[in-house]
């Protein structure tokens, strides 16, 4: 079905605005399970999408990706802050603090996936059954796109600081010092036409098929 400029802004506007928040909200929330109360003094342990929102990363790029055709979806949100010295134990927790964010996409993809599963059965029908089936299908690709997408292990990426938490602490610091230049990396592997997507989709369809178990 093809839909016009206001339909897919109506359609992945709220699914974008969750995934975001919801990643950013359990990094706040992990950060302070394991000691560090930095996030959540800011007020940034929340599900409110307004303390998390950036005008380019939230609003403007996904709102791109989402013209483009075929355009390889997602975005961003502030950074939650985490003093990673103040963690009880800095090594082991880090790890923990940046699963946080991809499980809490994995989940919000799980209950997308319920979402779907309603509209397709309950609402057999319904005048609102298409809109929030398209809705469903949007949050779970988005919030499977986010989490594989954080996963990549290019610090400062979630899964560049779970491998810094899992390798020797000489290999670590190593690693750890590619972070400044981790942005620069993932720009470089998106304008490489089909790089990104081609690294991805493997892990993609292979979360894709664990929430499908859902429906």
């Amino acid at each position: 079905m093809e839909l016009n400029l206001i339909q897919n802004i109506a359609v992945w506007a709220l699914p974008v605005l969750f995934a975001i928040t919801a990643h950013e909200a359990a990094h706040a929330y992990a950060a302070k399970r394991f000691g560090d109360p930095t996030a959540f003094l800011m007020g940034r342990m929340t599900f409110n999408p307004l303390k998390h929102i950036d005008p380019i990363g939230t609003v403007v790029l996904p709102l791109i990706c989402v013209l483009l055709p075929g355009g390889f979806l997602f975005g961003y949100a502030k950074p939650v802050p985490v003093n990673f010295n103040a963690l009880r134990n800095p090594k082991r927790d880090m790890r923990w603090v940046a699963a946080a964010g991809p499980l809490a996409n994995l989940a919000m993809a799980l209950l997308w996936a319920l979402v779907l599963r309603f509209a397709m059965g309950a609402l057999d029908g319904n005048s609102f059954q298409l809109p929030l089936a398209l809705m469903a299908q949007a949050g779970i690709q988005i919030n499977v796109v986010l989490m594989v997408l954080n996963l990549l292990p290019i610090p400062p990426l979630d899964g560049g600081r779970i491998l810094v938490s899992l390798l020797p602490r000489d290999l670590a610091r190593l690693v750890s010092q590619i972070e400044p230049y981790g942005i620069f990396i993932l720009i470089a592997l998106v304008l490489v036409p089909g790089l990104l997507s081609s690294i991805m989709s493997p892990f993609i369809h292979l979360v894709m098929r664990l929430v499908s178990v859902v429906l």
